[in-house]
């Protein structure tokens, strides 16, 4: 069994905006209250966040999330990296380095945002991250945490690892293959952004543009998802119609709208208009299984 719970389904300003008295921001509707989009997969045993945004803490606890075995990026904007700090729990609860998956140019990000994490000496209690690389086109195998070196905590020092021979590893033997399929954050093709495919299951976020040739990736998929920001044309995502035309070439049976903004219609108000079409609207919380 796969399944993807959407943990947030706004875009970069989530819904409600600050400051904003639009019906959508205003909406008493539970679903039209949308954190910054990213989604927990459980897939062949591991549990992998797709997306570690802003609200990253609050989405965890929300959905009562104690493990993650992995934390993949899609691109390097704020939206998308910007709760990777709090990862700091799941290094003292679990005791062992989170690993994160991305692309060369969104380390190299990470570097320069969150340079006391990469610094040596380290700062104590800084986040202990593992990062992969991601070469687009390239399937890559996730394999569980506890495989990856163990961390001891020590007031004033901070985490070390200890010799091999003292440090007990788990032996965890799930892993699990992802495909990344890569789209473009804008409609020139300068900006990647990477989704990935989880066996029957797609996550796509943040496009403006894909290739044919990625597309082939999503074939046979049973769920897929995209983003949307508005009706209209937008410069770097999804228009509404775009998103659809994505779906229809995509033609999984199950297909979601994610990273909304208030640009669109309340979510009772769209997911009807699109319900006939066999799309349905993303919110909160919502999970699927295949």
């Amino acid at each position: 069994m796969t399944s993807i719970t959407f943990l947030g389904t706004g875009t970069s300003q989530g819904i409600p905006m600050i400051g904003c008295q639009c019906e959508v921001c205003q909406s008493p509707d539970p679903r039209d209250k949308r954190l910054r989009s990213s989604a927990l997969i459980q897939y062949q045993g591991l549990s992998i966040l797709v997306d570690a945004g802003p609200d990253f803490r609050q989405q965890m606890l929300r959905e009562d999330v104690r493990h993650l075995d992995a934390i993949l990026l899609t691109h390097a904007h704020k939206d998308h990296t910007g709760g990777l700090d709090d990862v700091r729990s799941f290094n003292l609860l679990e005791g062992h380095p989170v690993n994160i998956y991305c692309e060369a140019y969104v380390e190299s990000s990470l570097r320069r945002e969150y340079a006391y994490a990469f610094a040596e000496p380290r700062y104590p209690g800084a986040p202990e991250w593992q990062v992969h690389p991601i070469v687009p086109g390239v399937p890559f195998t996730l394999h569980s945490n506890a495989l990856e070196d163990c961390l001891h905590w020590e007031s004033g020092r901070g985490y070390y690892r200890p010799p091999a021979d003292a440090c007990a590893k788990a032996a965890h033997p799930e892993t699990a293959t992802v495909i990344p399929v890569r789209g473009w954050h804008d409609r020139i093709g300068k900006l990647s952004v990477m989704g990935y495919r989880f066996g029957p299951v797609a996550y796509m976020t943040d496009l403006a543009s894909i290739d044919d040739t990625e597309l082939e990736k999503l074939k046979g998929v049973q769920v897929v998802t995209v983003n949307c920001v508005k009706r209209g044309p937008h410069i770097s995502h999804f228009s509404l119609d775009e998103a659809i035309g994505f779906f229809h070439r995509v033609g999984a049976p199950q297909s979601y709208l994610t990273h909304l903004s208030h640009m669109l219609p309340r979510h009772a108000a769209l997911d009807a208009e699109l319900r006939a079409q066999g799309i349905r609207v993303a919110y909160d919380g919502l999970r699927i299984e295949v």
